[in-house]
């Protein structure tokens, strides 16, 4: 042994591992970082002094104000990202409910469409029964 100390970049794939982990560690602080910052925003059982001081300790302290912060505020956080949740998935099937509909606007309006089918004479008394039938029932 000649006393030769051995880092992590003397080792190619581990001087790699290192540096994809703090890479990692960086973006995860980030995440956090804008997670704590849009909930204190989204929070309205805060008014704007509260929310402004959750801000700036934040900003100032961000290690220190992220930790306090989601230690004192972190169910209710919780809550407010589940109804968040919720609130988009029922917009987002609203819009799949309007969009399914189509065009035409419903049933009153694929009625009309037929009267006015049959009154041209391009649809017979029977396939205007049966078509009617079709959309009622």
């Amino acid at each position: 042994m000649d006393g030769t100390v051995y880092l992590a970049y003397d080792y190619p794939v581990l001087g790699a591992f290192w540096t994809v982990m703090w890479i990692f560690l960086w973006v995860l602080w980030l995440v956090i970082l804008f997670r704590v910052i849009l909930d204190i925003f989204r929070s309205h059982d805060m008014n704007g002094w509260v929310k402004a001081l959750w801000l700036l300790f934040v900003l100032i302290i961000p290690f220190l104000g992220v930790l306090i912060y989601v230690i004192v505020r972190g169910d209710s956080m919780g809550r407010r990202e589940i109804q968040h949740a919720h609130e988009q998935q029922e917009a987002f099937a609203a819009y799949v409910r309007q969009a399914a509909k189509g065009e035409g606007g419903g049933t009153t309006d694929e009625l009309a469409r037929l009267s006015e089918l049959k009154a041209k004479g391009d649809l017979s008394d029977e396939e205007f029964q049966k078509a009617k039938q079709k959309l009622l029932g």
